[in-house]
């Protein structure tokens, strides 16, 4: 039986999932567990009903939303620094570590229902501290990612249409933060999932455009594919900091745990994870690697990021233009899950936070509204917002993808085991899993940092709000 069933049972204003269920659809009536389906008001029956409709194939969906966006194809250039064989044990292993990882997150929340969010499981590890500085870190993180769609919705924006015959590249930033307000109304991340099958094939179809142009483009040169210059090992002359860089890169790249307790809350049988979690982390592994690889391979070190930019001229803006709602939707997501955390942090016991009345949607369309805009000022007025960006990413997603992990197993779940030698291996994995966060954590932070002095340096940093073209 589900663990969330049997910690809810003796809650009498509980909503209660099915215990067993295999498909998306939501099974069933919602009941209080006093009585009749009537001994709530009809608008928080209706919000539980509305916010508890996701299953497993509908997570996974959600997740690749999340997880796979226009990053994906800057692994060729991560491929080109750290060479062939590196780049491809580095993909395949990073991808099994987060998959374990997300195993523990999921663990987690079944045996603690009450965590919605990830700054929840703060309060559980470390009390009201905790809670307050994991939210800190989730809330702005967030932020930061929907900006940094506002920025890629602008480049790509910029390419398609050659500037704009020189249109100012803060419209091109409005057009994007527009289309991501839009896109984040949805509440309910069982709606969104229906959005996410068209994230799923733009990305897809965006990769192998990518893959079959620049694979032509080789065949067609003198010596053909053969003559491209790969090399199975890191490029001479390597920097800590440029090697690092590439590292994280790939490391982000897989970086999908952040949200998954807010997926997770919404699932009417959370039990069901496992599926979604190993489906997703496989996908990933195939896509990420047979990316990174195809692509260093038919284009060589000179491979552009991302990737689509090596396609040529006119391929490229056709890849971006199929790769647009990978942008927006992708992007979107993170606004919902934002605004959800923070609507339900300010109203938890208020039928506001079901979105399902007048009020709950005038609230929900503010936060909306008020998140895309800071995330669009904060993209546009930081000179060097992408490094920026990577610092946040060095010192926050190594937390929320490895080292919070750890801690929640040995914590949380590290008695589930169920033999020494199994508790054993899991301790040195999980042990494994921190250090592998401190090192992200420490040599991450310091990669970023030395890329913004660099850019400096060269005179790359952009000026605040300017209309200079992006790409």
């Amino acid at each position: 039986m589900d663990p969330q069933y049997e910690t809810k049972k003796n809650d009498p204003n509980a909503i209660m999932p099915y215990p067993e269920s295999s498909g998306d659809e939501h099974v069933g009536e919602v009941r209080g567990l006093s009585g009749g389906i009537m001994d709530k008001e009809p608008e928080v029956l209706e919000g539980h009903a509305k916010f508890h409709r996701l299953g497993w194939k509908r997570l996974t969906v959600v997740l690749i939303v999340e997880a796979i966006a226009l990053g994906s194809l800057s692994l060729p250039g991560a491929f080109a620094t750290l060479g062939m064989v590196p780049g491809v044990i580095l993909s395949v292993a990073m991808g099994l570590i987060c998959i374990y990882t997300a195993h523990v997150i999921g663990q987690t929340k079944l045996k603690h229902p009450q965590i919605a969010h990830y700054a929840d499981v703060g309060r559980v590890m470390f009390g009201k501290w905790g809670y307050e500085i994991i939210s800190f870190m989730f809330v702005l993180q967030l932020i930061f990612i929907v900006g940094s769609h506002v920025l890629t919705g602008t480049i790509m924006w910029g390419t398609i249409t050659d500037n704009g015959n020189g249109t100012c590249s803060l419209v091109f930033g409005i057009v994007s933060a527009i289309i991501l307000f839009l896109l984040a109304i949805p509440p309910s991340f069982a709606e969104v999932a229906i959005l996410g099958y068209i994230d799923f094939v733009s990305i897809c179809a965006a990769i192998l455009i990518t893959m079959i142009a620049t694979g032509i483009r080789s065949s067609n040169q003198e010596g053909g594919l053969a003559a491209v210059p790969w090399s199975c090992w890191p490029k001479e002359d390597l920097s800590l900091a440029e090697g690092f860089i590439a590292v994280s890169n790939i490391v982000f790249a897989y970086s999908f745990a952040m949200c998954q307790f807010s997926f997770m809350d919404e699932m009417h049988t959370p039990s069901d994870y496992k599926k979604s979690i190993v489906a997703l982390g496989l996908i990933e592994i195939f896509i990420y690697t047979v990316t990174g690889g195809v692509v260093y391979a038919f284009v060589g070190p000179e491979v552009q990021s991302p990737a689509l930019l090596s396609a040529g001229p006119l391929l490229s803006k056709v890849a971006f233009g199929i790769a647009l709602p990978v942008i927006f939707i992708s992007g979107s997501i993170n606004t919902v899950v934002v605004s959800r955390y923070l609507i339900e942090r300010i109203w938890p016991n208020n039928v506001i936070r079901y979105v399902n009345t007048p009020a709950g949607w005038m609230v929900w369309l503010g936060f909306d509204f008020g998140i895309t805009l800071i995330a669009w000022v904060i993209a546009e007025a930081i000179p060097f917002f992408s490094d920026l960006l990577a610092i946040c990413s060095a010192l926050f997603i190594s937390g929320f993808s490895f080292y919070f992990p750890a801690l929640m197993y040995f914590k949380i779940t590290r008695n589930d085991a169920k033999s020494l030698s199994k508790k054993y291996f899991l301790d040195a994995l999980n042990m494994l899993c921190f250090a592998i966060g401190m090192i992200i954590l420490g040599v991450g932070t310091y990669a970023a940092i030395q890329d913004i002095m660099d850019r400096y340096d060269h005179g790359k940093v952009s000026k605040p709000y300017s209309c200079a073209p992006l790409a």
